[in-house]
């Protein structure tokens, strides 16, 4: 499928869409965004926010995220 986009100066741009008839599948997985030291997320009314540690990525809440 190709479109013509046209503007009033009187220049073309051409695009061209390619859709492959391939399905592809992609893996992926999710957690709930929970404080690491309470436990409470966004279900019980708070913010949370991550910090980066040399442990990894951790979430907390807006209690726990200044200490």
């Amino acid at each position: 499928m190709s479109q013509i986009l046209q503007t009033k100066t009187g220049s073309k741009l051409y695009q061209d869409l390619f859709f492959s008839g391939k399905k592809s599948s992609i893996d992926s997985n999710a957690n709930e965004a929970t404080c690491y030291v309470c436990g409470k997320g966004l279900e019980h009314g708070f913010s949370v926010t991550a910090k980066k540690f040399t442990l990894g990525t951790l979430l907390f809440c807006e209690k726990h995220y200044s200490m």
